[in-house]
Parts: structure tokens; sequence; C-alpha cells
């Protein structure tokens, strides 16, 4: 079978029951409390034709989340009680130092931890973090920043642990040292060893989870950080209570505070220390601002969170899915099912499995969530399996937990509506007919950026119209694989970097030793491509291009 099929991966499952989580007053007394969403709110649905005129007038239509809390899609709305802090912030000027310090302290009330600060996201968080635990509060080492010679440069991760959302802690200049047993971390810890960083969720409670580091770094006296960015907020807090010197959370997920906002929690030395390195003052993190506007929004939110009633939030997300199911299941062949399962603290919420036979309804999973996300009511959905014509079984997922009320009866109209009554969907695009392209060998390859350009290499393994090899890029390589058809081709590359994976996905025409078309980089957008076969130089001083074997 040819390559050039496209498939998504299955969204993560997620997670059911939470905390019970206290105390009250404080900040709504001042902003004015109304009751929590989801109950009795006064946002409505149909705000598409209302609110949603500023993006309008700029081209840009707005989407109902059936994902989650994803910044691409601008994570979550923030309650009304937060757009009324905010409000009432940007009307008076206050000092920054001393208007943190307030917030601190009550956050430290409200979250039962020993002090807390906002910043500018979560990775804002992590990269003032970061600065404090290998500067201090030192003025002339945090000038001194990203130039660490002579202050401790080293972050210890977990193997489990490296994402991508660790360029924040490797902007600071730090060097990463991965460990992958506990005893590569007992032997990781040097003079040089300023931080641990630890990644939430699978595997921050096993030999390397959050509990075992903090005990051999306490020995060490090195502060670990735990980035808890799309979890719910556990008071008392789980992370501070295995050990974590501090604990990183995304505001504007589900605690439902400003979007640019995050929370830190933690030692008031260290919380105090990453306040120092950030703005309003002329250090590293000048840059990772946060207003007045945002900190207060995002007190209001977490003093919001203590006052939310969770349970009937959860019930009011089960009764959407309920709705949604009943929707879908009235045609034939159309299964749906709710998972509640236990998936930990991150994005928890039911989910909504809907499954079918593009080959008897005439609609895939994926053509299905395009035709969602490109009309309107446009709708962007958790995720989306089957493709024509290799894989028909079809599959969707809706996550609620992002959705306001009014939508789940949209949701359920638009998905019935489009597998009961499918638009005709285009035959794919015919590949060529005829003998495959030799191309195998080594090839010099060109990409052609937005901005920029770069030299790689491609080393091709050909066996009829199947290829594999190696794509060697300016730092890193990996494997590839994909496919000939006549003359046209098509192959993909995945390249491990730091604490993520670049992805490649080659595709053009070959004419002899030239090949050439685009490459999508997926959210790094695209480029165009040149290739030209490797050519050697002959004993007798002939000029050759490589050939196949």
């Amino acid at each position: 079978m040819l390559f050039f099929g496209r498939k998504r991966s299955p969204a993560p499952r997620l997670g059911t029951s939470r905390r019970a989580l206290l105390r009250n007053g404080g900040l709504l007394s001042i902003v004015g409390a109304a009751p929590a969403f989801p109950h009795n709110t006064t946002e409505q649905s149909a705000r598409h034709t209302k609110t949603g005129e500023i993006y309008e007038a700029v081209g840009v239509h707005p989407l109902i989340n059936a994902r989650g809390t994803f910044t691409i899609i601008t994570g979550s709305q923030t309650l009304p009680e937060v757009k009324r802090a905010m409000d009432e912030a940007s009307r008076s000027y206050v000092q920054m130092d001393e208007l943190m310090r307030g917030v601190g302290t009550r956050l430290a009330e409200l979250t039962e931890s020993e002090w807390g600060i906002v910043t500018a996201g979560c990775c804002a968080a992590l990269t003032h973090c970061t600065a404090a635990c290998v500067a201090g509060t030192n003025p002339e080492r945090m000038q001194r920043l990203p130039d660490l010679t002579g202050l401790k440069s080293e972050v210890i991760i977990p193997e489990y642990s490296r994402n991508v959302y660790d360029h924040a802690i490797r902007m600071v200049g730090v060097k990463i040292v991965e460990v992958r047993n506990p005893s590569e971390l007992a032997s990781a810890f040097t003079e040089q060893t300023g931080m641990v960083y630890i990644l939430a969720g699978p595997g921050d409670e096993g030999p390397l989870g959050t509990k075992a580091v903090s005990e051999v770094a306490r020995r060490h006296g090195v502060p670990v950080i735990v980035d808890a960015a799309a979890e719910i907020l556990t008071i008392p807090n789980v992370h501070l209570q295995r050990g974590a010197s501090a604990v990183a959370y995304s505001g504007g997920k589900c605690i439902r505070g400003p979007q640019a906002a995050g929370l830190l929690l933690g030692e008031k030395s260290l919380l105090q220390a990453a306040w120092a390195n950030s703005a309003p003052h002329h250090a590293f993190g000048r840059s990772l601002k946060v207003g007045k506007e945002e900190i207060m929004g995002m007190l209001a939110a977490v003093e919001m969170w203590t006052k939310r009633d969770h349970a009937a939030e959860w019930r009011r997300w089960q009764e959407w899915l309920e709705e949604i199911s009943a929707g879908v299941r009235r045609v034939a062949g159309v299964s749906a099912r709710m998972d509640e399962g236990e998936q930990g603290l991150s994005n928890r919420s039911p989910r909504l499995s809907i499954t079918w036979d593009a080959a008897q309804l005439g609609i895939t999973g994926q053509e299905l969530s395009k035709i969602l996300l490109d009309t309107e009511p446009r709708i962007v959905l958790g995720s989306a399996q089957g493709s024509r014509p290799e894989e028909m079984a079809s599959a969707i997922s809706i996550t609620p937990y992002m959705m306001m009320p009014g939508e789940a009866k949209i949701v359920a109209e638009r998905i019935y509506a489009l597998l009961s009554k499918p638009p005709r969907i285009p035959a794919p695009e015919q590949l060529p007919v005829g003998e495959p392209a030799a191309i195998a060998g080594q090839w010099n390859v060109r990409i052609d950026f937005e901005r920029g350009s770069a030299k790689h290499v491609l080393i091709l393994e050909q066996n009829g119209t199947a290829l594999e090899g190696t794509h060697q890029g300016e730092f890193v390589s990996g494997d590839l694989r994909g496919a000939v058809a006549a003359n046209f081709v098509r192959f993909r590359s995945s390249q491990k970097i730091q604490g993520t994976r670049l992805s490649y996905d080659f595709s053009g025409t070959v004419e002899g030793d030239r090949m050439s078309g685009t490459v999508d980089l997926g959210e790094y957008g695209a480029a165009r491509w040149s290739a030209e076969r490797h050519r050697y130089e002959m004993p007798n001083g002939v000029i050759r291009p490589v050939k196949p074997a």
C-alpha cells in the first residue's frame, strides 16, 4: 500500500474525579460575586452573532470548542468574575511590587501554599524559576543572563519529562541533563546543578516522579519545579505535598483566568526571586511582562476556583454529552460512548466517542471534522480517525469542558446532519500511473522557508514503490519513509531535537537526477524544496550521479 494516506493520532483519554476545594471570601467581595459557570450564566452560545463580530471585523470566524484547552484555539473563556476584575483593575494605577506582594499573600491563603505569584503564562513561570535558580536575586548575576559563566548552569530533567515547552527553561542558557533511571539521577547532581524540572502527568508518580526526585534533590539543596499547565488546581497542592519547591499552572486553561496569565505556587523565597527576575524589573524576564489586569484577573479566577461547584459542572458536561449522543445515535450504524475513566489531573473532563463505518454512511471521521471546522457554525473536535480509501472505520471525540451553554444542541445537530446526509465527497486525487522513478541514492536538498533557507541531505533506499532512508538536517537526523508513483514522490521524516520532534512531509515530482516540491512543516507552515542527486568522480575523471543498486 502506498504511503500517501494521512492519519491523525487520537486525543488523550481524559479522567473524571475532582478534589473537594474549600475556602471562601476575598477578592469576590470587591468585584461582586456572580453564579459560577455553567449555572444560570448570562453567557450564551448566541454570542457568535454578537460578541463574535469583533473577530469577524478582521475576517476571523469564532469556533465552538469541543476539543479542550489548547492555546492554538485560545485556551478557555474567562469567567465573568475575571472579566469584571480585569476591567476594574484597568481603572487605577498601582505600584507593581506592592501589588504582587498583596496578591502573593492572598494566593497563599487561597491555595494553602507558602506563596504565589502571577506570571505571563505557564512558560513564563518556568523561565522566571530557572533564572531565579541560577542567578537568585544577585543583580550582577541577573544582568549577565543568559551568560552563565561561573553560575549554576545545568537543569536535570527525567527523560519522560522532556517536551516542547522546556524551551522556556533552555532559553535562559542552561544545559539540560537527561536522566532515565534512579541511578542516573543520583549521579547527575553536580556543583553546576541549579534546578530539576518535572512535567506533571504520566510518570510523575513513578521511580523518577516528583516525590522520589525531590527527596534526592533536597539532599543537594536543589529546587524542583513541576509543570502542571493543564491540570486542575488541587488544594492542598498535590505536587508541593510530594516535595516540589514550586508548581506552575496555565491561568487560561481549566482555571479560566486570563489567557495570557500563569500561576506559580511554592516556596516564598524562590517565588520572590522569580518575581525579581521578571518585569517590571530590568532583568532577563523583562520581556515576559504580566500586567495589573492579568494579575487581578488571575486572582479572581483562583478565588472562583474555591467557590465553583465542580460536581455540578461535571454533571452539566455529562448532560451535554448525553444530548449529543442521543442526537447522533438517531443515524443507523452510529454508536456513541461516554468515557469517564480516571486519567489524572490534566484536562479532566468526561469525553464522548462517536464511531461509524464510513463505507456505509459515506463520510469519514477526518472528512466530517474538516467540514465542521470549515463551515458555519465552526466546530473544532477533540480527534478524528478515518480516511478514504484505506481506513473507513471512523470515529470522532468530543470534550465538553470548554463548551458554552447552548452549544451542545448545535454540535448534535451539525454532526447528525452530516452523518445522515453527507455531502458529496470528491474522490481522492489519483496518483500518476507508470513505472516508478528510480530515486535511490544520496540527494542534496535545499529547503526555502518563508524566511531563510537550509541545506539538508537525503539517503534514499527504494524497493519498488516503497521508500525508506534517512533525512539529515542541519543539526539532527531521523528516519524517513514514503513511496513513489511514476514521477510523483512523497515521504515523511521525524527528527528528535531537544524535548520535541520536527516533522517534515515532502511531496513533489522527479525529473531524472532532480526533485522538487513542497514540504509541510506542521505548525511551522510550509516551504519549497529542491534536490539534486549526489554526483561523484570516477577514477577516469568521468562525473556520474549515484545510481540505485
